[in-house]
């Protein structure tokens, strides 16, 4: 078994809980009511993502070797 390194980034909703994505996924999206909710959701979509490349015969990506950092910047 392959160890897989995913990126996920949550947004908080206006009407309360978690929308999630990863960015190495396109298309790959789900919601939870709260921050452990949305990781159990974040890893069942992952999850179903994964098996449909593997039954399309699709290449697998992760973000293992995906490096991020913020950049904080002063614009007038």
């Amino acid at each position: 078994m392959k160890r897989l390194t995913y990126r996920i980034v949550l947004k908080e909703e206006p009407e309360g809980g978690y929308t999630v994505t990863v960015p190495a996924l396109p298309g790959c999206i789900t919601y939870g009511k709260d921050i452990p909710e949305t990781y159990r959701m974040a890893e069942d979509a992952i999850m179903a993502y994964l098996e449909s490349q593997v039954k399309h015969g699709e290449t697998i990506s992760d973000d293992s070797r995906t490096f991020e950092g913020v950049l904080n910047l002063e614009y007038a």
